[in-house]
């Protein structure tokens, strides 16, 4: 799925980073990634930075401000679910045992959005476009490339999505005892899901991003050199080899390479 001119409502649209430190993040994504970026100012003294890939759309970024800082909120990475209608699908949140941040509203004329928070705890946004439809390209070398929720209850987590969005849930062992929960609207792949494990420490429960690349251990060494953490050094499964990182700045993200069988 590479360019993309319309995303299927109930699939993941758009990621965007909160960072303290935009002119930072930007060096960083951009060596990383090979991003070039666009900044535009959608209010006063704030910038909302388009990133992008071969002058294609693939990602946002915007500075925490003060007070958000003040309040305590880490760098992250935000998903976007594209929806047909806001208003409708937020009507469907809190029945499905989920939590409205926040009620539906226009951004500028660009689309309309809500702050979902899921019935495990997991925060995204629900993204009703209008002339920003989210990512041109996807699932391509220097773009989103999977949306993989990080939960303490897995068992609350499937129902509510498939309340909301249609969602099916494919299970599988994927090795030492470890469940992976593959989602599906229809015949389309549209995340995945996994129990938090011990050994991640104190960590919420969170939409994780993977972004993809050409070649997973050769840019984990050039993320490393460039001033990254290794939280999961690459590892392969099945067709798929991935690892996780943090950036300089302190979100946590992740890198995927898929080798096509032949």
């Amino acid at each position: 799925m590479p360019e993309v001119t319309k995303h299927t409502p109930g699939t993941f649209c758009w990621i965007d980073l909160m960072t303290p430190d935009a002119a930072a993040a930007k060096d960083f994504y951009s060596r990383l990634m090979g991003w070039t970026f666009f900044d535009n100012e959608v209010a006063e003294g704030i910038i909302y930075t388009l990133l992008r890939k071969d002058e294609k759309n693939v990602a946002g970024l915007v500075q925490l401000d003060a007070a958000e800082l003040e309040q305590g909120v880490p760098p992250h990475w935000n998903s976007y679910v594209a929806v047909e209608n806001v208003e409708e699908t937020a009507a469907k949140v809190v029945p499905a045992g989920g939590v409205l941040h926040s009620e539906p509203m226009d951004v500028l004329d660009v689309g309309r959005s809500a702050w979902v928070q899921d019935s495990s705890g997991a925060v995204f946004a629900l993204w009703e476009p209008k002339s920003h439809i989210g990512a041109d390209l996807i699932c391509e070398p220097g773009s989103l490339g999977w949306n993989e929720l990080g939960t303490n209850n897995v068992a609350a987590a499937g129902p509510f999505y498939e309340q909301v969005f249609g969602w099916g849930r494919h299970e599988h062992d994927i090795g030492g005892g470890i469940v992976y929960t593959e989602f599906s609207l229809g015949e389309q792949m549209v995340g995945g899901m996994m129990a938090i494990q011990p050994e991640w420490g104190e960590v919420p429960p969170h939409w994780g991003v993977y972004l993809r690349v050409d070649n997973c251990d050769d840019s984990q060494a050039k993320a490393e050199s460039l001033g990254a953490n290794v939280v999961e050094p690459a590892k392969s499964v099945d067709n798929i080899r991935f690892a996780v990182l943090q950036d300089p700045q302190g979100a946590y993200f992740g890198i995927v390479h898929v080798n096509n069988p032949a």
